[in-house]
């Protein structure tokens, strides 16, 4: 069924084609498919299992994306994926994913020999990035940062509208910046590095080693409000932790505005707490950058996903 909303940018123009997005993440798959107006047509979502690995993930994005084409039918669309990670500009692989069955794999190719039909592939980020800047909260910003604070952690930055990959599709990935070099061994092969501390599944981590029980985000937060000591002395940490990270970042870029994403930029405290370790560990003597909640939710990666179609 059509929403009754279209996604347009701030010119209020869309596009001339129906568009597909595809938004594959650490625990989930979506995928939409958007009218030339903007208007969407269709969504759904299936879980990654990416414990399955490479071949399991490929023939689910094979199934979704032949459901999302079936909604076009033979009319004229693009097609665009958001991957943690990205593709390599040297050898056309998949590099950089927290998925790592998906690393080394050509995931592009695979796929477009499937769908007969080229696909752009861009890290998750830059597409949750994408569509804050052009639909959502940034609108008018000239330099957007998303950050995701998810399974993993990943950043993308927009300028002028347009996504920036980097040279090396590596623009953004301020989760692989070590703040500790003796902190814990990341996925990377460094230690300490910000997607250990911040992300959701390496506070997970982290309390586990603090207070040798695994206890979900969720209800680490119920109890940090509940005015839970333990989870107060960890929460504590992490917003340091945050703190550090985000002055870094904006030490760099000095963005327009900072959106954070993912299921960790729902805790509330993030916006008080947070905010403050980022004013007292930045370099500047006012903090000036907004830093603030997304506003498409967790539907942002996969319009991102849509918008930057081919």
């Amino acid at each position: 069924m059509r929403t009754q909303t279209a996604v347009r940018d701030a010119s209020g123009q869309f596009m001339n084609s129906h568009r597909i997005g595809v938004d594959l993440g650490g625990t989930k798959i979506e995928g939409v498919v958007l009218d030339p107006e903007g208007v969407e047509l269709f969504r759904k979502r299936v879980p990654t299992e990416r414990d399955r690995g490479y071949e399991h993930i490929l023939k689910t994005l094979k199934d979704l994306s032949e459901e999302l084409r079936c909604v076009v039918g033979s009319q004229k669309f693009t097609f665009g994926i958001g991957t943690p990670g990205t593709i390599s500009p040297k050898t056309g692989l998949m590099k950089n994913s927290n998925t790592l069955c998906m690393n080394g794999r050509p995931v592009r190719l695979d796929l477009e020999k499937w769908l007969g039909h080229p696909i752009a592939i861009q890290n998750d980020a830059n597409c949750f990035a994408l569509a804050e800047a052009k639909l959502g909260v940034g609108r008018g910003c000239e330099l957007v940062f998303g950050v995701i604070m998810g399974t993993g952690c990943g950043g993308g930055l927009v300028y002028r509208g347009e996504p920036l990959p980097g040279l090396q599709g590596i623009a953004g990935e301020w989760g692989h910046m070590s703040i500790d070099p003796l902190g814990p061994l990341c996925f990377c092969g460094r230690r300490g590095c910000v997607e250990t501390f911040i992300s959701g599944a390496g506070l997970e981590n982290r309390y586990q080693e603090r207070y040798g029980t695994r206890k979900p985000l969720k209800l680490i937060e119920k109890e940090f409000y509940e005015g839970n000591d333990d989870a107060i002395a960890f929460m504590q940490e992490f917003f340091s932790h945050f703190g550090a990270a985000l002055s870094n970042l904006i030490g760099v870029l000095d963005p327009d505005m900072i959106v954070l994403g993912g299921g960790v930029s729902n805790f509330n405290a993030i916006y008080k707490e947070g905010l403050a370790e980022v004013k007292k560990q930045v370099f500047t003597d006012e903090l000036l950058t907004p830093i603030v909640k997304n506003t498409l939710g967790d539907s942002a990666g996969v319009l991102g996903a849509a918008l930057i179609g081919i």
